[in-house]
């Protein structure tokens, strides 16, 4: 039914109507608003349009690239430089200058078709993707990557750590949409002591046993680097023998301006007069023949068929690394396996016992058990 009003009164209504719409039709209006308002949802990217897993890694199809790809690819953006994130043979590598010369050192000079240093805070255009690397706090040359396209950020950190470490570049928290982060020790049951507490440990046992060899494992590449720093800090002077597999990339982080120190050899160095000194060496190499031909060495693990209480003194030293993690850079397989188990009781214990969540919670996931040795030797060994 029409509604009955003056025409007085609906004319000037009809002009301040045709004012608002632009003298257009009132749905027509209407329905182009939310068609403009679906363009906008429908166009916003989302976090899979920018990164997905694939086969060989993390893939950017905007950006036409792999971040630290575990195949051979076209390009590949890398993080840092170790073996689990840094791999040769891609067509073309982007990374921090420190990276790529660590990737020389490792892999020889061919190690990629073609090679770009990119500085922090730089960022690059790679076909639709706006490419940013920042600090990672976690080695000498260690990167987050920042991709960005159409206004929409994703981060992939890479390993990280937020603690002081005067052998690299601080982590810098970068704001983003979307954080992929690692998180190889994420769970609650890890808990990381002071680093300055940790190296007391081993300067007490120097002062203690002065006529004994210390041996530290640690891994060549970031690890042995930082607990020499941190000895340099805990006001530590004497110098520190390297192996000789730690030697080259120790010099190179000399050559990027990172004071460490007077720094010896073990080649060629009198093994019997290395008693109250502290010797950096690769993990694997403190149950080799080369470890003890040491004065009564601190931290030896004897031979595989020897019983486990004629082993001979050594202690751990627990340092944070990756996003909130742990390197053992002094110990045995045996006792990781004891601590790693541990650390499982614990996370069982914490589990419900009773009711609908703990049935859920055995249905979820299958029960938690430890390691075997065989693996948690090829996981030390692989994982730097």
């Amino acid at each position: 039914m029409r509604a009955r009003y003056p025409a007085a009164a609906r004319e000037p209504a009809a002009e301040d109507l045709g004012q608002l719409v632009g003298n257009g039709d009132v749905q027509q209006k209407a329905l182009s608003m939310v068609i403009a308002g679906l363009r906008i949802y429908l166009g916003r990217m989302r976090p899979e349009d920018i990164l997905v897993p694939s086969r060989e890694g993390i893939c950017c199809k905007p950006g036409g690239f792999h971040i630290d790809p575990t195949r051979s690819v076209a390009k590949a953006l890398i993080t840092h430089g170790h073996s689990d994130h840094a791999r040769a043979g891609h067509g073309a590598v982007l990374a921090t200058q420190e990276t790529l010369d660590i990737m020389r050192l490792r892999y020889g000079e061919n190690f990629a078709g073609s090679t770009q240093a990119v500085r922090y805070g730089e960022t690059l255009v790679l076909d639709g993707a706006r490419v940013t690397f920042h600090p990672a706090g976690h080695v000498l040359g260690s990167a987050q990557i920042s991709v960005e396209c159409k206004g929409f950020r994703v981060v992939a950190s890479g390993d990280y750590k937020n603690v002081p470490d005067p052998t690299c570049t601080p982590f810098e928290l970068v704001p983003c949409d979307v954080f992929i982060t690692e998180a190889t020790f994420g769970l609650p049951v890890f808990r990381h002591p002071d680093p300055a507490h940790e190296i007391a440990k081993l300067l007490r046992s120097v002062a203690l046993f002065p006529d004994r060899a210390h041996l530290v494992g640690a891994y060549g590449f970031g690890k042995a680097q930082r607990v020499i720093a941190l000895l340099r800090a805990a006001g530590y002077g004497e110098p520190v023998y390297l192996h000789g597999a730690i030697e080259t990339i120790t010099r190179y982080y000399a050559e990027r301006g990172i004071d460490l120190g007077p720094l010896e050899l073990v080649r060629g160095t009198d093994k019997a007069k290395l008693g109250g000194k502290i010797i950096i060496c690769p993990p694997g190499s403190m149950g080799d023949l080369w470890s003890r031909r040491f004065p009564d060495p601190v931290g030896e693990t004897v031979r595989a068929d020897a019983r486990r209480a004629a082993r001979l003194s050594r202690q751990w030293l627990i340092l944070i690394d990756g996003a909130i993690g742990v390197a053992l850079v002094s110990g045995d397989a045996d006792a990781a396996l004891d601590a790693r188990a541990a650390g499982r009781s614990l996370l069982e214990s914490l589990a419900p016992k009773s009711g609908s969540d703990s049935q859920s919670l055995s249905r979820s996931r299958p029960p938690l058990r430890a390691p075997s040795r065989r693996a948690a030797q090829r996981k030390e060994q692989d994982h730097e």
